[in-house]
């Protein structure tokens, strides 16, 4: 029984990242910005389709980007302005403490993924992390097609950090899409 209470609780906890915003984005103008689990949905489909073109294992690069900011439960999304203040704490740490009550397989299952992820020592993890760069391109792009002004920025900044091929040329044609483009069939 203690167990399923350990993986109830952490359930609820994961349910805080609908609530977290994206806090970069304010300093952009967006007045209600993704969510935190708005932006791991995309991330994680988008590292399933950036491994599937760079040979690697979809699936394993999709899980990696499901786990890569839950952390921010306990930090909330702090912004790129805070570094300068602010000693961001190693995810693997706070994912030691999140997982801590959990069963044995699932407490090891989610500390291993951030693990690997953070590492970006196989080419699953350099999939999501570029699906991470990726998707917040793709938003700027979306906010900046509704008005928002100040999204250049965050554009550059995720193209610059792109590793993969793949990842790099999806970007090139998402900055000359319109984020409709999908519609036109």
């Amino acid at each position: 029984m203690r167990d399923a209470e350990a993986l109830a609780a952490f359930g609820y906890e994961l349910g805080l990242l609908k609530r977290v915003r994206r806090s970069g984005w304010w300093h952009a103008g967006v007045r209600d910005p993704e969510s935190v689990a708005e932006h791991t949905m995309r991330t994680a489909q988008l590292a399933a389709l950036i491994a599937a073109e760079e040979g690697a294992t979809p699936t394993r690069a999709s899980f990696l980007a499901l786990w890569h900011d839950s952390q921010e439960t306990r930090t909330g999304d702090l912004p790129h302005t805070a570094t300068a203040y602010l000693t961001k704490p190693d995810p693997r740490d706070i994912t030691a403490d999140q997982t801590d009550r959990l069963p044995e397989r699932s407490r090891a299952v989610v500390r291993e993924a951030v693990d690997e992820y953070e590492s970006r020592d196989s080419l699953e993890a350099v999939c999501a992390n570029d699906a991470d760069k990726l998707e917040m391109l793709l938003q700027a792009v979306e906010y900046g097609d509704i008005g928002v002004r100040r999204v250049d920025g965050w554009i550059d900044s995720a193209r610059k950090s792109l590793k993969t091929e793949t990842a790099r040329r999806i970007a090139g044609a998402a900055v000359n899409l319109s984020p409709l483009s999908w519609r036109e069939g």
